[in-house]
């Protein structure tokens, strides 16, 4: 039954973002530019043109399409979703495959304070279902809490004194079970250290928990906030201490994308010694001006093993 109820779950997915008013898009799978994070490595493919090897990638995400169709001023779209395979070359875990199903949502004109409501109206609505729940997540509500507050709750610090990369690596050297690279790492490699050992067994702990806030230095593709430089505007959603999904209030300048973009691809070619072409068509894309937007990526399958009992929903 685990299939069926992996479908029934996407149809489920499908019903709320019709009755929501969303549009359902697909975006070609095969692009010139597969995304730009730093730890995330995609499938390379190759496309003969004239007798010159042209390089494609699968897609780690749709965002960069979807945002193109957001910025385009003929189509007229204000809100859509993604429901389709993406792909990274990473190795498999019982959280982590190489081949996937990602649902990825965009409002524009909306901030990702609308994206949390999208998100705890979809859980409950799948929670509502006649899948099979775990018994535990029945009339659990959403805790919200700003990555700030996990840590001065579990630890007694305030993350947000420690943004640079010498103050945290000294930070660490307070809790010797955590251990420490030889090698001189970046801000958020000592970040995810203590994070990882010393936060995450803590919101396993609670059935569903909405963080928010993250510290600048891991604001990626997102905004910071206005009134404090410090944080920067995207949340995730755990349920039983797994990783549901990301949300950005999307960065929509086009010189600070461009500057975190070659920031990511010099960091990627000093760690993984390669790099990845421009992502042109995102640029001229959003060239033609992106309005301010919030988009949320999810991964179904996790969702799917979180909310049901069922260890393994995955097609193979």
């Amino acid at each position: 039954m685990r299939l069926r109820y992996q479908f029934e779950l996407i149809q489920l997915i499908r019903n709320f973002f019709g009755q929501q008013g969303f549009l359902d898009v697909l975006t070609p799978p095969a692009v010139e530019n597969p995304g730009m994070e730093v730890h995330i490595h995609p499938f390379q493919l190759h496309s003969v043109v004239k007798n010159k090897v042209i390089p494609k990638f699968l897609h780690t995400s749709p965002e960069f399409c979807l945002k193109e169709l957001l910025a385009d001023p003929t189509e007229n779209i204000d809100k859509l979703f993604s429901l389709s395979y993406c792909f990274r070359d990473e190795p498999e875990s019982p959280i982590h495959r190489s081949q996937f199903i990602m649902l990825e949502w965009y409002r524009k004109h909306e901030r990702y304070e609308k994206i949390m409501s999208d998100v705890e109206e979809l859980i409950n609505f799948c929670l509502s279902s006649k899948l099979p729940i775990r018994k535990e997540l029945k009339e659990k509500k959403i805790i919200k809490k700003t990555m700030q507050e996990l840590f001065q709750e579990y630890l007694g610090i305030d993350i947000l004194n420690y943004l640079d990369t010498a103050s945290i690596k000294n930070l660490l050297k307070s809790y010797p079970d955590v251990p420490v690279p030889v090698s001189e790492c970046e801000w958020d490699d000592y970040f995810f250290l203590l994070y990882l050992n010393k936060i995450e067994p803590e919101i396993a702990k609670i059935p569903m928990l909405l963080i928010y806030e993250f510290p600048a230095p891991l604001s990626a593709l997102s905004t910071l906030k206005d009134a404090d430089h410090r944080v920067c505007e995207r949340f995730e959603l755990y349920i039983n201490g797994v990783e549901i999904c990301n949300c950005f209030n999307e960065l929509t300048d086009l010189g600070e994308q461009r500057r975190r973009f070659e920031e990511q691809s010099t960091l990627k070619k000093k760690i993984y010694k390669y790099e990845l072409s421009e992502p042109t068509k995102f640029y001229l894309s959003l060239d033609k001006g992106l309005p301010p937007s919030a988009g949320i990526a999810l991964g179904v399958e996790r969702l799917l093993h979180t909310i049901c009992e069922i260890e393994n929903p995955f097609f193979y």
